[in-house]
């Protein structure tokens, strides 16, 4: 992973070497420019000299600058989506979990500006597709512990908790580096491992596990039940999740639909009042 200052920029000696069309050469351009920006506004005339083109041909391959800041954060998505596809999975889905956590807040410290126009500019209509694929690959993460009854809430709702505090903890991470720049600033994996974000990790984490004690003891923690979690929701999870990633033929396609939908009420509905026994219709 390239340090905080180059981000996604090319090496020192600048773009030349490697972005030999016109259109390519003008997204590298404005990959450099908005890393080395520091927030401030890139403009096409910047971008142009850069890259030695005119405006014209800028145009023609972007259309307008919105047009190419949407190519840089598509560019900056697919390094996004290889820095955490990659990942080697282990036997223990936990520490996958918080190792994928570490992996997102590495990637936007180390290219806040870029990171900054993937994650920071969330228009209140839509979902940026960034978001949507991090929430899938957490969730594919995620529906491991789930198959093993360690999720009390389903996936897909853990995915958007932790994901939700991945991305506030990142940006901030990056406000506070960005008021300390004067100074002496921190490297990216210092503010992976800082408390903020460590402890915010562990504790979302805990909050989604049937048993909390599995983010410090990986290896130890009891598979579900914990918390007052009645132990058939966490079943109705796991079978949820072994179901959904194995595809079993034994039943048709209206009885699964039924057979998850059952398994989903199960594994999202309210616990009973402490003391006050489920009632159970018995007529019929």
């Amino acid at each position: 992973m390239r340090d905080k200052a180059a981000g996604l920029a090319g090496e020192a000696e600048g773009i030349g070497a490697t972005a030999s069309s016109p259109k390519e050469r003008l997204l590298q351009a404005a990959i450099d420019l908005v890393a080395a920006s520091g927030g401030a506004p890139v403009s096409t005339r910047q971008v142009t000299e850069r890259a030695g083109v005119t405006a014209p041909t800028l145009y023609h391959h972007f259309g307008d600058k919105d047009g190419l800041m949407e190519a840089v954060v598509a560019r900056g998505f697919e390094e996004f989506i290889r820095s955490e596809g990659s990942m080697e999975r282990s036997e223990v889905p936990i520490e996958d979990v918080k190792r994928l956590w570490d992996i997102h807040v590495h990637f936007g410290v180390a290219n806040a500006q870029l990171y900054m126009l993937m994650f920071g500019n969330a228009a209140p209509s839509r979902r940026p597709a960034v978001v949507v694929e991090a929430e899938r690959l957490l969730e594919d993460e995620l529906s491991r512990l789930a198959a093993a009854g360690q999720l009390a809430v389903p996936p897909v709702a853990a995915a958007r908790a932790v994901l939700a505090s991945n991305i506030g903890v990142t940006l901030m991470l990056i406000a506070d580096a960005t008021e300390g720049a004067a100074s002496e600033p921190d490297t990216a994996e210092s503010l992976v491992a800082s408390a903020l974000s460590v402890q915010t990790r562990d504790a979302v984490l805990r909050s989604v596990l049937t048993d909390p004690t599995l983010v410090d003891s990986p290896r130890a923690g009891a598979p579900a039940g914990g918390d007052g979690q009645p132990s058939y929701v966490a079943a109705a999870i796991a079978l949820n999740a072994t179901l959904q990633s194995s595809h079993p033929d034994q039943l048709s396609g209206t009885e699964m639909k039924l057979f998850l939908e059952w398994l989903h009420r199960l594994s999202t509905a309210p616990a009973a009042p402490a003391g006050r026994p489920r009632e159970v219709d018995q007529t019929g």
